[in-house]
């Protein structure tokens, strides 16, 4: 009686979602927000509007060799606000293998993050939609810098104004940026590896605990998902929480991953952005992006991601503060 008490008490919390998640046809996938194949998803909020950032894709290898901007009021209608950054055109020192880019605000400009020739970059630009500019005409962290790919940069800009950048495939890296937000002190890059993690990875804060979410396995693979740590700090140390992976394919969704995550300014709605395989005939490179709501529980802990359930329309208050 005692053990069946105590398995009720755990699961309570999870009960409406897994009700939920039961009585869904996983024979029909809800439809990517953003038509074609986009993966690597970056969203943000900027004033009264959304914007998502993707990878490009549809090339085997992830030969990409630009990033493009897309934009709504609603989370759901979205609007391709065009080409903002074409590495042949815009880089000295890159033409192709444009992925997993990722914008933050500060000092009154944008600077936009992203995987160039397997080493981060970072541009600037006025506006959220660019044009983005490269201000240092070279990598901001090199191929072959630390252990393994110089990929997947991410900044979170905390409450007092510091940014830091986490990056990395393989390895998770993370340091605090110069207040410029284009340089860093390479002597003060934290190297760790959470249990599972492959790329992608992610930081926000809420309620004053770090979370660090990463994806597991590899984008071709059908197995791909999303796990998550927390910690007191920016920099850790991160611990990997017991329920994961938190996002994760089911039926005919397919290796879903390599995510971000949004609070809805002036609220407490959250929402995961990420890619699945193409529905149907997807597959690592044919991805596709989406949106679903993420939810926590009482203690802070993310709640399982439900990948059938797509979010509803939702405005961002004006005048909230900005949320990369």
């Amino acid at each position: 009686m005692r053990l069946c008490f105590l398995l009720l008490v755990i699961c309570w919390p999870f009960a409406p979602i897994l009700a939920q998640q039961q009585s869904v046809d996983t024979l029909k996938g809800p439809a990517a927000v953003l038509p074609g194949v986009y993966a690597d998803p970056h969203l943000a909020a900027f004033g009264d509007t959304f914007y998502l950032y993707p990878t490009t894709d549809g090339t085997e290898g992830w030969l990409s060799t630009s990033f493009s901007c897309w934009s709504s009021k609603d989370l759901v209608q979205w609007k391709n606000e065009g080409i903002i950054l074409d590495l042949p055109r815009d880089l000295k020192w890159a033409t192709q293998r444009a992925w997993a880019p990722a914008i933050a605000a500060k000092n009154g400009k944008y600077y936009y993050y992203y995987s160039a020739a397997q080493s981060i970059g970072v541009a600037v630009a006025s506006k959220p939609t660019g044009p983005f500019r490269d201000p240092l005409g070279k990598p901001l962290v090199a191929k072959g810098a630390f252990k393994g790919q110089m990929i997947d940069p991410m900044v979170f800009v905390d409450d007092d104004g510091a940014a830091y950048l986490y990056f990395g495939q393989g390895q998770c890296h993370a340091v605090k940026l110069n207040p410029d937000m284009v340089s860093f002190d390479s002597a003060a890059v934290i190297e760790f590896k959470p249990p599972g993690y492959n790329e992608g990875s992610f930081v926000f804060k809420r309620q004053g605990k770090y979370y660090l979410m990463w994806s597991e396995y590899d984008t071709r693979d059908p197995r791909y998902s999303v796990a998550y740590a927390t910690a007191a700090s920016p920099l850790g140390p991160f611990t990997k929480a017991t329920s994961n992976p938190v996002l994760h394919g089911r039926g005919v969704v397919k290796g879903a991953g390599h995510h971000s995550v949004l609070q809805v300014p002036g609220t407490d709605q959250w929402v995961i952005a990420y890619h699945r395989f193409k529905i149907p005939g997807g597959n690592g490179y044919n991805r596709e992006t989406c949106l679903s709501p993420m939810r926590f529980d009482a203690q802070g802990n993310i709640l399982p991601v439900d990948v059938f359930e797509v979010v509803k329309p939702t405005k961002a208050k004006r005048g909230a503060p900005a949320r990369p």
